[in-house]
């Protein structure tokens, strides 16, 4: 439930922009300023998430960041002025930070491996619903402002549910008196690097595939927007699945085959040949990299410790939330300024080779 909050109201802003930026007399390209609002305040609360949960329990903080984030849809959904919309954008990425990061703590210590897999399977449920009742509510004649106020309902309604079940949650666990400072540069690096490049390579090829294969392999329209949808799709099949076999064949062996999988796929996705090659690789990179995040997640207290695990994943956490906003933002945009939409696929593939070395390293701790 948490995880399907999360992920629709986020989904939602960019599918609703062209109706809000009317309200708001704001061009299109408006909405780019968005992310750096919303991005900064999922930093900031991710990296503070190890301070937080030494002070809280995760239900008293899933409970009330749940709750702010009802009261910013709310007035989101009653806002005149352009300004007012990115201060809630900031802080829907505190709130977003905080739970995402809070939870992923929280499952990190008490869930198996398939357990784990799932609860990010659910992110993609929210990507997938948030889209589509937004298009068939603007369909039925609602308007933007009532749909945010749906959501800000939904989220009211999960934050009591929540807060009636805070005490379920293990109480705060206080850091150990003993634990020292944060491991050195040269064994947190890995553990950064990967979650930065591992989150460029997914974010970019789902917010750039379809301009890639409309603009840069000539294919059509309907069989490129199936081909995000497919993207998703797979996303959500490969953590429902390959969450099954985790427990049994171990996080390292899954771990492995996911970024190998993305290597195949950004191969496929920039080779020379038919435009629905590209769409192939689109989906093995969905499904590849579907069990990557939340298992190196799961993994963070083998490489850094118990005790330092829960400042290292917020610091892991703040790091994707920079990475899925600059790559496929500056990084990418530059590149398809520079030299066009073809770029992306051979960019998206030297990433992948550089997370498949930077992994390597990672597992040698």
């Amino acid at each position: 439930m948490a995880y399907i909050s999360i992920s629709m109201p986020d989904n939602v802003g960019g599918v609703a922009w062209p109706s809000v930026r009317l309200d708001v007399d704001q061009p299109l390209g408006a909405l780019g300023l968005f992310v750096p609002f919303g991005v900064t305040g999922y930093i900031l609360s991710a990296s503070a998430t190890g301070f937080l949960l030494a002070r809280m329990s995760v239900g008293r903080l899933l409970t009330w960041m749940t709750a702010v984030s009802a009261l910013g849809l709310a007035v989101y959904a009653l806002a005149g002025e352009f300004w007012i919309l990115l201060v809630c954008a900031f802080v829907s990425g505190i709130t977003s930070g905080a739970i995402d990061s809070g939870l992923n703590v929280y499952a990190a210590k008490r869930f198996s491996a398939r357990h784990i897999t799932w609860m990010h399977a659910f992110f993609c449920v929210g990507a997938m619903l948030g889209p589509a009742l937004f298009v068939a509510l603007l369909g039925a004649g609602v308007t933007w402002r009532w749909t945010y106020a749906g959501l800000a309902a939904m989220q009211g309604v999960l934050a009591v549910a929540f807060g009636f079940t805070a005490r379920r949650w293990a109480h705060a666990e206080p850091e150990p008196r003993k634990a020292g400072p944060l491991p050195g540069a040269r064994k947190l690096w890995p553990s950064l690097a990967t979650f930065a490049l591992q989150t460029g390579v997914e974010n970019g090829t789902g917010i750039w595939a379809f301009v890639y294969l409309t603009e840069g392999r000539g294919m059509a329209t309907q069989p490129a927007g199936l081909t995000v949808s497919a993207f998703w799709a797979m996303m959500l099949l490969g953590r429902i699945v390959v969450g099954q076999l985790a427990d049994r064949v171990g996080p390292r062996r899954i771990l492995t085959y996911g970024a190998l999988g993305t290597l195949l796929g950004a191969a496929l996705l920039a080779v020379p040949g038919p435009a629905w090659l590209g769409s192939v690789g689109v989906a093995v990179i969905g499904f590849a990299s579907a069990p990557m995040f939340p298992l190196l997640t799961l993994t963070t207290k083998d490489r850094v410790g118990a005790a330092h695990a829960d400042r290292v994943i917020g610091l892991q956490f703040a790091t994707s939330g920079a990475a899925g906003a600059v790559i496929p933002g500056a990084t990418i945009g530059l590149l398809v300024s520079g030299f066009g939409p073809i770029a992306i696929g051979p960019f998206l593939a030297a990433l992948a080779v550089v997370l498949c070395l930077v992994f390597w390293r990672l597992m040698r701790q």
